[in-house]
């Protein structure tokens, strides 16, 4: 730990040399929007502390979380970092997944051709569940597995306004599962998305796309949009193929109305459905006992309808309230399973100025969830349904301990839930601004990640060589849960600097050291023939709160402009983990070796006139040790042509160095290697 200490230090050390003197904007080039956005906030309760006086254009750039008030990236106390719907576009990225490569830190694998593992500071999985997402305020993860289906969580990357990432605990408002990272995907503003998009565009793996979206208005005050998205893939590259195809379509609406400039109604929903394919091991309770290269079909379906009424009182004061309704059924055409649920959420929250050094925050909420199961013999749960509720409740005081220069923030969040109990997750963060182009912060924040179904009522049976913990020997392994699982806990301690030293070159470091406890594992129970007649003898595994995990590293963003039409955009991050389980016991979804030590990627993007555009995108990723992944090289280019103001043509080569890679590797179900592809977009903006 001690050289990554030694490196803070030696870039706060490098403030006073290379730091240009404050000055106003007008005393210089400014950066483009696109650079400019890339530094932002996300930490939606640090938003308030408006007493810093930043006015450098990079440290001042402004963004919003759903249902907070506006901040900026020299008020910010937390690793943040932010993909703007410009960089999306230069990157020819067609999902969210492929969009997050972009963060530093952000750890993200393709399984195969429909799953996807992603994470932050280690610990990834498909099923990761210790990162919140959360689209335009609705929290999307699976309350069955406490992970994210990632191809169900789709939108039109063309209305992305911005992508907000905060590395580490955002426990303190989000909640929990908020423990190594909140992911805030922000749509635009229906009065910004005025007019006609259309696109179209296909290529060697990408059978077929195309996406369309109309925004209007009704008087001075009500905009509204709608939209529709469509998509055929094919999987990935196995040489026994791993049946990984996806299709999908997506319809949506947003309408926004301000009836006077202090308020703001947004209603929104979305609609959609698809078929994804994999291919697995499965075990059987009569001979043969065990089948290889099953194949089965998902048919993912779900709608969801958000409303959100905001009123800004004035400069210090505004509330918010959000209210969501969320539906999901993922059936299996082959074996009969499937895992259906609805969610009802409403949140609140208020701002307002106490006293003329404190701006306190406090908000409640409520969500009721109902999870509906129809088990099979390789996996059910116990009972097949349940209901479970979630109250909370937050509350923080961000305090100017000297004006423009240093502030603190405190609070906790406070959380009743039906699987652990009672939860609070507070944080005290430290903000230090020694000139508007400087910002030093630290903070130490207590996180949990709540036990899902999965954790308490699971019945799973598997094939030993499908489990990581199976024991030398064991016929089939039965993974059960236990209504004894506890929240796994989380105490985090983080410092960071960021600086620009002149308008065209700004970087952000981040250093962490996370202290895991009750992580849960998996203990060996006595195995048991299930019946006289059935040969295959059970061994279960039963889960518990018996694990530890420390884990440190740092994450290094920087961007630099050259040239007036030369941007370049870079990364670094860096991981050390130690998992300690008992003798005997499984680490499950806990596992260390699947994030990578050392990830870094770099951006080239070139604006040559006359509507020419270049970019280039180069990725190295360690080796994934407890998978037996290699280490890749990656290179992604586009060359896009604007002949006009309305049309635009490119074409995309993704992973360009060989003909294909392995990224990921999982027991659950055949992975594959994502292979070389190139495709092209044709679009329309009226």
């Amino acid at each position: 730990m001690t050289y990554l200490w030694m490196l803070v230090v030696t870039g706060l050390m490098a403030f006073d040399a290379h730091s240009a003197p404050a000055q106003d904007i007008a005393d210089g080039p400014v950066l483009s929007d696109a650079t400019d956005d890339i530094l932002s906030l996300a930490d939606a309760p640090l938003e308030s502390l408006a007493g810093q006086a930043v006015v450098v254009p990079a440290m001042d750039v402004e963004v919003s979380t759903v249902s907070r008030t506006a901040s900026t990236v020299g008020q910010s106390p937390a690793a943040v970092y932010v993909v703007t719907g410009e960089m999306i576009r230069r990157s020819g990225a067609r999902s969210i997944p492929e969009v997050l490569r972009l963060v530093p830190g952000m750890n993200v694998a393709r399984v195969n051709g429909n799953r996807w593992a992603v994470s932050a500071r280690g610990f990834n999985e498909v099923f990761a569940n210790k990162l919140l997402v959360q689209i335009d305020g609705r929290t999307v993860y699976s309350p069955v597995f406490s992970g994210v289906y990632w191809d169900q969580q789709d939108v039109l990357l063309e209305d992305v306004d911005r992508i907000e990432v905060i590395r580490g605990p955002g426990a303190t408002v989000w909640g929990a599962n908020a423990v190594n990272g909140v992911i805030n995907i922000i749509t635009k503003r229906a009065r910004d998305t005025q007019g006609m998009f259309a696109e179209g565009g296909g290529g060697s793996r990408e059978h077929g796309f195309g996406a369309f979206r109309y925004g209007g208005q009704i008087g001075d005050s009500l905009h509204y949009r709608i939209y529709g998205v469509l998509f055929e893939r094919d999987g990935g590259f196995s040489p026994t193929d791993a049946g990984d195809d996806w299709r999908k379509r997506q319809m949506g609406f947003l309408v926004d109305w301000e009836p006077c400039d202090d308020q703001r109604l947004t209603v929104q929903g979305d609609f959609y459905r698809g078929q994804t394919e994999r291919r697995y091991d499965s075990v059987m309770p009569a001979p043969p006992f065990f089948r290889s290269g099953v194949d089965e079909i998902e048919e993912p379906a779900g709608s969801n309808v958000l409303m959100r009424w905001s009123r800004e009182i004035d400069e210090e004061s505004d509330w918010a309230v959000q209210l969501y309704y969320d539906s999901i059924d993922r059936p299996e055409q082959i074996s009969g399973f499937s895992d259906s649920y609805t969610t009802f959420d409403l949140d609140f929250q208020h701002r307002f100025a106490a006293g003329r050094d404190h701006s306190l925050t406090w908000g409640f909420g409520y969500r009721h969830t109902r999870s509906v199961t129809e088990g099979v013999y390789v996996v059910s749960f116990d009972p097949p349904s349940r209901s479970f509720g979630l109250i909370s409740a937050f509350v923080q005081d961000q305090i100017t301990l000297s004006p423009d220069r240093l502030n603190l923030v405190v609070g906790s969040k406070f959380e009743d839930n039906d699987f652990s109990g009672f939860e609070f997750q507070p944080t005290a963060r430290l903000l230090w601004t020694p000139s508007d182009r400087q910002t030093v912060w630290a903070s130490v924040s207590r996180a949990v990640r709540t036990p899902s179904r999965s954790d308490q009522d699971i019945r799973l049976v598997a094939y030993p060589a499908a489990v990581s913990f199976a024991p030398p020997g064991a016929t089939f392994v039965q993974a059960l849960g236990s209504r004894g699982v506890d929240s796994e806990q989380l105490l985090a301690f983080e410092i960071g600097a960021r600086a620009q030293p002149n308008d065209d070159f700004w970087w952000d470091l981040a250093v962490f050291s996370n202290h895991y406890d009750d992580l849960v594992m998996r203990y060996p129970v006595t195995p048991f023939l299930p019946a006289p007649s059935l040969p295959p003898a059970l061994w279960p595994f039963v889960a518990t709160n018996a694990g530890r995990a420390h884990s440190y590293g740092f994450e290094l963003a920087a961007t630099y402009r050259p040239t007036p039409c030369w941007d370049l955009r870079g990364g670094y991050s860096f991981l050390k983990m130690h998992l300690d389980a008992p003798p005997g016991q499984s680490p499950g979804g806990n596992q260390e070796g699947t994030s990578p030590q050392n990830q870094a990627f770099l951006q080239s993007s070139w604006n040559w006139g006359r509507g020419l555009e270049l970019d280039l995108i180069g990725r190295y990723v360690d080796t994934l040790l407890a998978l037996a992944v290699p280490s890749y090289v990656v290179l992604d280019a586009r060359l896009a042509w604007s002949p006009t103001e309305t049309l635009e043509m490119a074409v995309v080569g993704r992973h360009l160095l060989d003909a294909s890679h392995a990224e990921f590797a999982t027991r659950t179900f055949h992975s594959s290697e994502v292979q070389q592809e190139v495709y092209g977009i044709v679009t329309l903006r009226y």
